[in-house]
């Protein structure tokens, strides 16, 4: 008695999704979505996504809340980001913690990071609001936001460029472009979401070295983007080296852009339209993740960041009105978008 082909079929399918299951800690049905590319797209009117973060999400860093700094124009809140060739879905935080139950989840990175990180942490509290939550500050550097209930942990570390800045007492601050030593700090996560770039364009008082060094060597001056290019293949290469790919998920958070220019961000009140000019800096992190042994997947937020210098504080930070941020992002805002499609 011969079983009809279908069952064969149908078992073989079973067995090879079982199998997929267990050497794999993420669901099957995310890693059989068909590829969509949601960096490019435009910004279209929606009024569905306003929350107000003083009362939805208290813990909110004060120079992220807008609203609560005094910010009056609200047209900033009411747009989606809708790319060319698809729709990207909506954020489901009760399904993201089911998802990710038991599972913890580490930021590391610059205070864009943090923006992206503080816009999660609020979007799941919105979708479980009566569930209890821990936010703790257990360094100087990592902060933990936990959802008991879940076992889940979201965590950020902060770490504006990865590799090594050192303090020496008769050369000052070293910016060491080939050396990880804090990358112990890193593993045993079940995802990982890197981001580094914004410190690497500071100048003058902003500026948070004295020195480059390569190897043995002390560089007073270089250019800052090939700095960037040595000190991101250094972070490459531990990823390659200490990554178990079964075990944790690897993304890097894309270059935001700016909008310290000469148009800048203050009194913007509506997106900018495309197409936009090449943004320095991301051409090398495609590059350099393009070649990397371990998969890293990449959260291309550029494009969608350089037609909204309407969404940064600016004057808005709690900070009195000579500060004007455009580099960091009011929340509710464009970050949630970098949730959606992380989401």
């Amino acid at each position: 008695f011969e079983m009809p082909l279908t069952f064969h079929l149908g078992s073989l399918i079973l067995l090879a999704s079982l199998f997929l299951w267990t050497v794999s800690p993420f669901p099957i049905q995310q890693q059989q979505q068909q590829p969509c590319d949601y960096s490019q797209g435009n910004w279209i009117i929606d009024h569905s996504t306003l929350y107000d973060p003083s009362k939805d999400c208290p813990f909110i860093g004060q120079g992220f809340d807008c609203l609560k700094n005094g910010r009056t124009d609200k047209d900033y809140l009411n747009y989606r980001w809708k790319p060319s060739s698809c729709n990207l879905p909506r954020f489901d935080g009760g399904k993201f913690l089911e998802i990710y139950k038991g599972k913890k989840i580490l930021f590391v990175g610059d205070s864009i990071s943090n923006n992206m990180w503080q816009s999660l942490t609020c979007l799941l509290h919105i979708a479980i609001p009566n569930s209890n939550y821990t936010l703790t500050q257990q360094t100087k550097e990592l902060t933990v936001f936990s959802f008991p209930e879940y076992e889940a942990s979201i965590m950020w570390l902060k770490n504006g460029f990865l590799v090594d800045l050192v303090h020496d007492k008769e050369k000052g601050r070293i910016l060491r472009l080939d050396t990880i030593s804090t990358g112990n700090q890193w593993k045993g996560f079940d995802v990982l979401i890197f981001n580094t770039y914004h410190w690497w364009t500071h100048i003058g008082k902003s500026q948070t070295w004295d020195y480059f060094q390569v190897g043995n060597e002390l560089i007073k001056e270089m250019d800052h983007l090939e700095a960037f290019k040595i000190g991101l293949s250094t972070w490459a290469k531990w990823v390659d080296s200490n990554i178990d790919p079964s075990k944790t998920r690897v993304l890097f958070q894309g270059i935001a852009a700016s909008h310290v220019d000469v148009k800048g961000c203050l009194r913007q009140t509506k997106p900018d339209e495309g197409p936009m000019p090449p943004y320095p800096g991301v051409d090398i992190v495609k590059n350099i993740i393009s070649k990397m042994e371990k998969p890293v997947e990449l959260l291309d937020i550029t494009l969608l960041t350089q037609l909204r210098r309407d969404g940064h504080p600016s004057i808005y930070t709690g900070r009195g009105e000579s500060y004007v941020d455009c580099s960091h992002w009011c929340l509710a805002g464009v970050p949630d978008t970098w949730n959606e499609m992380l989401y």
